[in-house]
């Protein structure tokens, strides 16, 4: 199966799925796609932006998973407004929705986190705390926390520990790229929801 990973950042989507995929990768940042080259040799890994990407390149995949940037959908902005910050949700995770759900003839997924507002369009599921649109059938799904307490008090080598991820030494802003990586766990599940593997437990 041919496999477009948009946002990919450091690959916790990415990390339970096997070799047996032909995967590429899109991240943004050059040093993020660097570390995830080197943690996934056998991926094909594009330094672009993910959004143009996907509308110039979707025809060539059979899956497509998008994790676009979620801050401004957080129900952090409802902290931060306390403080006079204001900011617009970003669109592009909605054009991406409509875009793939119109137009793309393969199975997609797109996940972001529960937003501090209603959704425009109302999510396929719920997994790990996290918002899953898709063209296929999910099961809501919460997974036993594999590190204890939030997730904003961790060490990076607790999340390292947690996510099973190992940076390669001098990887900067290690504890953030761990925060923003999607739990192994839930990349593994939805990819075998979409496959139609039903859950067991």
């Amino acid at each position: 199966m041919k496999i477009l990973n948009l946002y990919a950042g450091i690959g916790g989507n990415r990390k339970l799925w096997g070799d047996e995929h032909e995967v590429t990768a899109v991240e943004f940042e050059p040093y993020i796609a660097d570390v995830y080259s080197v943690l996934y040799p056998n991926d094909t890994v594009v330094v672009a932006d993910a959004h143009q990407y996907l509308l110039e390149h979707f025809k060539e995949f059979d899956f497509i998973w998008a994790s676009p940037p979620c801050p401004t959908h957080s129900r952090l902005m409802t902290a931060k407004s306390g403080y006079g910050i204001y900011e617009y949700p970003d669109m592009k995770l909605y054009e991406e929705i409509i875009f793939l759900k119109h137009f793309f003839k393969g199975t997609w997924v797109v996940e972001n986190v529960i937003p501090y507002y209603k959704p425009l369009i109302e999510p396929t599921a719920i997994v790990q705390r996290h918002s899953v649109w898709s063209n296929k059938p999910i099961e809501d799904k919460q997974f036993v926390n594999t590190y204890k307490g939030n997730l904003t008090h961790q060490t990076k080598e607790m999340l390292a520990l947690a996510y099973g991820i190992e940076l390669p030494v001098g990887t900067k802003n290690q504890r953030k790229l761990l925060r923003n990586a999607v739990l192994p766990e839930m990349g593994d599940y939805i990819l075998k929801q979409v496959k139609g593997v039903r859950d067991e437990n």
